[in-house]
């Protein structure tokens, strides 16, 4: 077993690195047409710990990681929010992308309490061990992504047995539902004539994304790196001093707040964190992206989720088969009304699939799915997924609100 935590970070950053070598071979592209390398990055480290390889519960690389990469890395992302390139997009394309907001809003609780209903030994738990607690990560993760999903994790505390179900539940339906976005660009134009498109704006937009990121891009710098580090661990040390000053506060004076996770220190950290980000999205700090700021907060990102599969318990996902139900019909929710707000105001399908894929799977989903279009598309992506990270921790957090009101019947 390994205990050092310096041996077990070089190890999880070398099974990264491996994961991202194979994935960039030609002769490895039908295994990950199968196997999707995020889940790779979840679950070989959950089969260590399984294994009994590696302790991942008395390491303490993941509350280092979470303390501090996190809130930087959820700054990292939202400060590239480009809202002059949001709003070329037109309405809506953030009209799609809401919508497909509103029903993972909405598709949680309904189908926890349709699935509760005909089977109330799949939703049973109490405690750390109640269902809507880690379904919560779960809105996380398909309203923003992997950040929000640790976020709300953080927030809401479901136990590690829980935690390894909802991931299995959130990389298995959000993948199988990208092979169906993906499916569907290649027969778009049927798609848009069902939808009563007359004209796609999509060429247009593409040229203008396309030119802005060429005027724009350059090799970073190291004193770009060094403004980086300072945005980003500056506001995560913003953000855990303006918690420490409201939590006590809100506890001493406003207990009955707990009940809504309100004096949770981790959710005003996040929440913090993350408005710091959009602020700065409006300042010339933004021209940051240009220097890599997503691609560093990717890198964070790709660390966390490494040390949060190293505390699944592998055999805990075929537990409580009753759960993927609930993932299909959530998603199905989802899917019924962005398809029903598009066919009303006659939305192009490429905007329903990146609005959809920025919501459920984060910024790598959406780009892949944006490129499936055309390649030059992927920013359009990349910009609709980091308005899914400026929202994701707020929305998730209302869904599991309402799970929690949906649980107590």
């Amino acid at each position: 077993m390994i205990t050092n935590d310096a041996t077990l970070l070089g190890v999880l950053m070398i099974i990264l690195a491996l994961i991202f070598y194979t994935a960039s071979l030609s002769s490895w592209k039908k295994f990950y047409t199968i196997i999707p390398p995020l889940l790779l990055c979840y679950f070989i480290p959950g089969l260590l710990n399984s294994a009994g390889v590696i302790n991942g519960a008395a390491s303490q690389l993941y509350p280092v990681v979470s303390k501090y990469f996190l809130p930087a890395c959820l700054v990292f992302f939202t400060i590239g929010m480009d809202w002059k390139s949001l709003a070329r997009l037109g309405p809506k394309a953030l009209i799609a992308m809401l919508a497909g907001t509103a029903g993972i809003m909405i598709g949680g609780p309904l189908a926890l309490w349709l699935v509760g209903k005909l089977s109330p030994a799949t939703v049973a738990g109490e405690g750390a061990d109640a269902l809507w607690r880690g379904l919560a990560t779960i809105a996380g993760s398909w309203i923003g992504g992997g950040a929000n999903q640790t976020a709300l994790r953080e927030v809401f505390h479901p136990s590690d047995r829980l935690f390894s179900q909802m991931v299995a539940v959130d990389v298995l339906i959000a993948e199988v539902w990208m092979a169906i976005l993906i499916y569907g660009a290649g027969i778009s134009a049927r798609i848009d004539h069902w939808l009563g498109v007359a004209h796609n704006p999509i060429g247009d937009v593409k040229d203008k994304l396309d030119a802005a990121q060429k005027a724009n891009e350059h090799i970073p710098a190291l004193r770009d790196y060094i403004y980086l580090a300072a945005v980003g661990f500056g506001a995560t040390g913003i953000s855990h001093a303006a918690a420490g000053i409201i939590v006590p506060y809100l506890s001493q004076n406003y207990p009955a707040l707990e009940k809504y996770s309100l004096t949770s220190a981790f959710f005003w950290v996040i929440s913090i964190a993350t408005l710091i980000g959009i602020v700065l999205s409006v300042s010339p700090l933004r021209k940051l992206e240009y220097a890599g700021a997503s691609k560093l907060g990717s890198l964070f990102l790709y660390v966390l989720i490494a040390t949060i599969g190293m505390q699944m318990d592998l055999k805990a996902v075929g537990d409580n088969p009753g759960l993927f139900a609930i993932g299909l019909i959530w998603i199905s929710i989802h899917a019924l009304i962005i398809f029903l707000v598009c066919k009303w105001l006659k939305i192009p399908f490429f905007f329903l699939a990146v609005g959809s894929q920025a919501n459920v799977g984060g910024s790598a989903s959406a780009s892949v799915v944006a490129a499936a279009f055309h390649p030059a598309l992927a920013p359009v992506g990349v910009l609709l997924a980091i308005l899914g990270y400026a929202i994701g921790t707020y929305g998730g957090y209302i869904t599991a609100l309402m799970m929690q009101w949906v649980s107590n019947g």
